[in-house]
């Protein structure tokens, strides 16, 4: 190797290590997201604090990769295809109605109970 072309290795690793941090964590699907905030979160409650908090924590685990999700998470992927369905508001909206009826890990508790509670349904 040449003295050139090592010095572009090491200006290329050092220029790859200083973006590889500063770009953005992956987040929900955009359009799930945001058909969940359109049904459910109203500005200036408690539940769209704790969304702007949470972020893609709602359906996926905190700390884990964007494959592990929590109870909601899982019922809503049983439903949506991140693919497929990601322009279809409907089948989006359906699949929250349908999911927001089911039991939730709270005992006597809804995934929708949680949500009309101002609380996170992954709690």
């Amino acid at each position: 190797m040449t003295r050139s072309s090592k010095q572009a290795c090491v200006v290329l690793l050092a220029v790859a290590g200083l973006a590889g941090p500063a770009t953005a964590p992956a987040f929900a699907i955009k359009q799930f997201a945001d058909e969940f905030k359109a049904v459910y979160v109203k500005d200036g409650t408690p539940l769209a604090a704790a969304v702007e908090e949470a972020k893609c924590n709602v359906c996926h685990v905190a700390g884990k990769g964007k494959k592990e999700r929590n109870a909601y998470g899982h019922a809503l992927a049983e439903r949506l295809d991140k693919e497929t369905d990601k322009k279809d508001v409907a089948k989006i909206r359906g699949a929250l109605d349908e999911v927001a009826k089911l039991p939730s890990a709270v005992a006597g508790k809804t995934f929708g109970d949680l949500i009309a509670d101002g609380k996170l349904p992954c709690e």
